[in-house]
């Protein structure tokens, strides 16, 4: 289904919220994106005159903006803002930053958390010993096995040695560092953090695989479906490790978008 066309012809496709504009929502939070090309037929189509003086044509929302422009130079190093399809883009990978920096804060909390059990084991298992029996009529009554899951993994940790906590801890740990470089590198959209990312999700897949064929559960078959689609939309939209040109063709690409965004924010007949 699609709605009224653009002022330039293209048809606008539906949305369930049509005045939630992207472009004009960005703008609201970074401010708007100005710039004067050296280009005088791109400048003067960018460019109108108002009561207040000569307003600049945002490249992101198309709004005229009073007051000089942000930059200046040729159109083709004019600023690649994140419209359309690179603001969808953005909205991806941030999603996916937060999911990297929740995960990762939550790992190396029970990194901590092991740390703290290692140095007081005796302490807590005396807590467990004398405190766990007046728990077991409410245990009973929610319908918990003691010997399954999460309890089941609680007791065996008294079992495991000093030394094998520690690499479990320092696993862990290292594990959540590297969640957390991954959503920084994805937030701030720069392109070792989508190899790292990509790389760090297609190594733990054989993994998933593995466990996925020793049980079989609804729970792990999303997360290997969410974690295959993820790696193939980095891989494929982002030209990693040479597909699709890769990094060669992607600069260029970028280098094109720039100028089209000045050639487009400028309109086909002027300002």
């Amino acid at each position: 289904m699609e709605g009224p066309d653009h002022a330039d012809g293209r048809p606008r496709r539906w949305r369930p919220w049509p005045h939630a504009d992207r472009e004009v929502r960005s703008c609201g939070w970074r401010g708007h994106v100005t710039y004067a090309p050296d280009e005088p037929a791109l400048a003067r189509r960018l460019q109108v005159a108002t009561a207040v003086g000569p307003a600049w044509r945002c490249l992101r929302c198309g709004a005229f903006v009073p007051g000089e422009p942000r930059g200046r130079g040729p159109a083709e190093r004019a600023p690649v803002v994140l419209r359309g399809r690179l603001l969808r883009d953005a909205w991806v990978l941030r999603l996916l930053a937060v999911d990297r920096f929740v995960r990762g804060t939550l790992l190396l909390l029970l990194a901590g958390v092991l740390v703290y059990f290692d140095e007081r084991r005796e302490v807590v298992r005396s807590y467990v010993e004398r405190d766990l029996p007046s728990f077991k009529p409410f245990v009973d009554e929610l319908g918990v096995d003691p010997q399954r899951g999460v309890a089941r993994i609680v007791l065996e940790l008294f079992e495991v040695s000093h030394q094998r906590l520690v690499w479990i801890t320092v696993g862990i740990a290292a594990y959540g560092l590297l969640l957390l470089l991954e959503g920084a590198g994805l937030w701030g959209m720069r392109r070792w953090g989508e190899y790292v990312a990509a790389a760090a999700t297609a190594v733990f897949l054989p993994v998933e695989v593995a466990g996925l064929l020793g049980h079989l559960s609804l729970l792990l078959l999303v997360t290997f479906l969410v974690n295959l689609f993820l790696v193939a939309y980095l891989v494929w939209t982002k030209r990693l490790f040479g597909v699709r040109g890769g990094r060669a063709a992607w600069d260029a690409e970028r280098r094109q978008t720039s100028l089209l965004e000045v050639e487009g924010a400028a309109g086909p007949g002027g300002g």
